[in-house]
């Protein structure tokens, strides 16, 4: 049998693909090591001394030395063998990670080094998705869409319950995906409610004697075959899709739509991060309580700062948590004219636009950064009892046309705590870790890679001490902060609302410039 030669630049094409696989391999081991190592370093591992540039840290369980190019994303991990330093990639990674946590903790878990792969093969699947796809035109929907590597200290920021990427690709906001909502006719007599739910009415057309219910598509087909029985009795009822599209934002199970300025959260049951992603019912049911308190709070702040309320949601008697969505409040009637919201985690991550590639002054530009952020969330909890969820992905920092920050709109009333709830102490715990760790730690990281030289934390200090705070002077002369413990707390198999904390060095102490 005679065998055709292949066509002319085969070779070279298939070269060229083997290259762009592994280079797209690298670039997921990349994403998905940082968050990982940061873990890692921060939760468990100890430090040794004289070995900076390329800092050296031993794994007091397996007694193993690891040395990592330093950063705030840590990259290149490499562990010490009788050859000498040997590079290991994420899946060898994984495997160190999960014997040094059986030997540190004393327990197993079987689960969670399957998550971690996951987190890093759904990085592949966008990272191989993005590379075709158009980002959107908006800025603030860019930003959106723009966290690829994630929370920066959880062990699998990026896991996606382990399905298929066929399944939830096409609702990933990482991939610049946008869609159609799927609009169901939901049974008057079975519609729970609570707040203002007009808006959902407005989406479509419902039949007489039902009301209108969107559902993310993703929703309805991890449900699977469980609604059957109420499509079939007529308490459900399929209507079609909505008439536009709906942008996932970071959050993933919440939406914009742009065309009718209106948030939507759903549930999607599926863990990402520490929880599994659902409208739980006791949530839902002090969602009024927990929104008029953090609005009332923002409201009653003398400054640009403003609460996207989750003013109301809708669901089905028969399927409360499976079938909820909440309506959260769009950003027209919030954001100062002529201003342009940016999800703070963004300018942490970096995307097209970001204003911190432009800064002129570091300085001012940070001054201006928390004199929008910070004090809203002090006087909320100082003067209301309200803490703020205000971490990176809770967090909308608007700018001028300059690109400097002129306004903070915070959101989901999910994450508020109320005292006395909570305890005053508690609650001040919670506020640091969110406002001060989580977030104030990452943009002032990424602004002084910027600008190497710029020192961030005496301004902090000062934005600290104008307030008044009994909790914020004392913060300054603090040995310590606390960091979550995802890592561990996801190792245990703790309650992925069960905040844990460990000690970190505190950078605002010893700082000059009060």
């Amino acid at each position: 049998m005679d065998v055709l030669p292949p066509p002319a630049g085969h070779d070279a094409a298939h070269r060229d693909d083997v290259v762009n696989r592994a280079d797209l391999a690298r670039r997921a081991d990349a994403y998905a090591a940082a968050p990982l190592l940061n873990c890692l370093l921060r939760e468990v591992a100890q430090p040794l001394p004289g070995t900076a540039g390329r800092p050296v840290y031993r794994l007091p369980g397996t007694g193993r030395n690891l040395r990592v190019r330093g950063g705030r994303r840590p990259a290149e991990p490499e562990v010490r063998t009788p050859d000498g330093w040997h590079r290991v990639d994420h899946t060898e990674l994984v495997r160190l990670v999960a014997e040094e946590l059986r030997r540190h903790t004393g327990l197993p878990n079987p689960h969670l080094p399957v998550e971690m792969t996951d987190s890093r093969d759904t990085v592949a699947a966008l990272l191989a998705a993005r590379a075709s796809a158009t980002p959107p035109e908006d800025p603030y929907l860019r930003s959106e869409q723009a966290l690829i590597t994630g929370h920066p200290h959880h062990p699998a920021p990026k896991a996606r319950g382990g399905g298929p990427a066929a399944a939830w690709l096409p609702y990933a906001p990482e991939a610049h995906a946008r869609f159609p909502l799927t609009l169901l006719g939901l049974r008057a007599d079975t519609v729970v409610e609570e707040g203002d739910t007009s808006a959902l009415d407005a989406l479509g057309e419902a039949p007489p004697g039902y009301r209108l219910l969107p559902a993310h598509p993703w929703q309805l087909a991890l449900l699977g075959d469980a609604l059957a029985p109420a499509f079939a009795d007529g308490r459900l009822l399929r209507l079609g899709e909505s008439a536009f599209p709906a942008w996932p934002t970071a959050a993933i199970r919440t939406v914009y739509a742009p065309e009718r300025d209106l948030f939507l959260k759903f549930s999607l049951d599926v863990r990402i991060t520490n929880d599994v992603r659902r409208l739980w019912r006791h949530d839902l049911l002090r969602l009024r309580r927990t929104d008029t308190a953090a609005g009332a709070a923002l409201t009653a702040y003398d400054g640009p700062a403003a609460w996207l309320g989750d003013h109301g949601y809708r669901t089905a008697a028969f399927a409360f948590e499976e079938l909820a969505v909440l309506l959260r409040d769009g950003l027209r009637g919030a954001l100062l004219p002529g201003a342009t919201p940016l999800l703070a985690a963004a300018l942490a991550e970096g995307f097209a636009g970001n204003p911190l590639d432009a800064v002129a002054d570091p300085a001012l530009w940070w001054a201006a950064y928390l004199a929008q952020v910070v004090p809203p969330a002090l006087t909320a909890f100082d003067r209301h009892g309200v803490v703020l969820e205000a971490h990176l992905q809770n967090t909308l920092v608007a700018v001028d046309a300059h690109g400097t920050p002129v306004q903070a709109l915070f959101r989901d009333a999910e994450g508020v705590k109320l005292l006395p709830e909570v305890s005053r102490e508690a609650g001040w715990e919670r506020l640091v870790y969110c406002l001060v760790v989580n977030h104030l730690t990452e943009i002032a990281a990424a602004l002084a890679e910027r600008r190497p030289g710029f020192d961030p934390w005496p301004a902090v200090r000062r934005e600290l001490t104008r307030h008044g705070v009994p909790e914020a002077t004392a913060l300054l002369t603090a040995a310590t902060l606390p960091g979550k413990t995802n890592l561990l707390l996801r190792w245990t198999g703790a309650d992925g609302a069960d905040a844990r904390y460990l000690p970190l060095p505190n950078p605002l102490a010893g700082r000059a410039g009060t």
